[in-house]
């Protein structure tokens, strides 16, 4: 496994959040003034906590397709299959001092095989190259661990599964482990404040019955039980970069890597870009789009993102 641009990522991560941190401990915690003079889409950020009795309410969706993948060093052409993941994440803040939110994650998937075309995953009918269903209900807290820190978050789930079986008549729906999920965030605006830099560090632990497959008539996988994931723990580390046109609006463009170590290995590195637009008070838009520009045992796509969030 080729591990050089996982050190580049990590690395890129650790070394501008230390040196943000260390230059605007005081300066970027979130105030009640800044969070008047500023919109949503420049206050609220991951990093951010909510106030008591808020409310944020995302749907997000992830369209996923692909047309090659690398497996064993070889990367070869397949059959276009299409993943895609939309998530409905409610959070709530429930202490005085703004440290505490409470929220549930669900996941919704809908993936086809088989070369279909990719808008094939929001056919509402069934047959032998699609699946899709309800897959996970995720209890999360999000926290603040340092108090003078209002920029540094961290939110913590535990990922259970509502899949039994991974994969039916060759087509996969998710993983059947559950996982222990934490994310760390945090965002330095510039002293200009047109432009804002966002780091993200992503774990996941996978733990469960090991998965024992079949195969049917035909020679499709089938998996009766467990999951391939167990075992394995998966480190995503992520910049975004983002300008501010407007108080309204955003572009941005980010990197992403992601390594999972354990009973499986598997690495990869997306490029993206995107925007968001705030289109009332409370709603806004986001699009964003990446490339998976290199990876081991994996798929190299591409993925069409959209989202709205609520906060009220």
């Amino acid at each position: 496994m080729n591990y050089k641009y996982f050190k580049i990522a990590l690395l890129a991560v650790v070394f501008i959040t230390t040196n943000a941190l260390a230059q605007n401990q005081k300066d970027n915690t979130n105030t009640e003034s800044s969070s008047v003079q500023r919109s949503n889409i420049q206050t609220y950020t991951p990093s951010v906590l909510l106030n008591k009795g808020q409310w944020d309410i995302k749907f997000f969706n992830n369209l996923y397709t692909e047309t090659k993948a690398t497996f064993d060093g070889v990367e070869a052409e397949k059959l276009r299959e299409n993943y895609l993941t939309s998530t409905i994440e409610v959070f709530t803040g429930v202490s005085d001092s703004k440290r505490f939110n409470l929220g549930v994650i669900v996941e919704l998937r809908s993936n086809t095989i088989a070369g279909k075309d990719a808008f094939y995953v929001f056919n509402l009918g069934t047959d032998d190259f699609s699946r899709k269903g309800i897959t996970s209900i995720a209890p999360s807290i999000k926290w603040q661990p340092i108090e003078s820190i209002g920029k540094f978050s961290v939110q913590s789930s535990i990922n259970i599964p509502l899949v039994k079986r991974e994969t039916v008549a060759g087509v996969f729906l998710d993983e059947a482990a559950w996982n222990l999920q934490n994310r760390f965030f945090y965002d330095y605006t510039f002293s200009s404040g047109k432009w804002q830099l966002f780091s993200e560090i992503n774990t996941q632990y996978f733990f469960g019955d090991k998965e024992v497959a079949t195969f049917d008539a035909l020679g499709r996988k089938t998996t009766s039980e467990g999951s391939f994931a167990t075992n394995t723990f998966i480190l995503n580390p992520g910049l975004f970069l983002s300008y501010f046109p407007s108080d309204k609006s955003t572009v941005l463009g980010f990197v992403q890597h992601s390594n999972r170590f354990g009973d499986f290995t598997q690495d990869f590195t997306a490029l993206g870009f995107g925007g968001k637009y705030q289109l009332t008070d409370a709603l806004n838009l986001e699009v964003l789009y990446s490339k998976f520009v290199r990876g081991n045992n994996t798929g190299l796509g591409q993925s069409f993102n959209m989202g709205l969030r609520v906060l009220f």
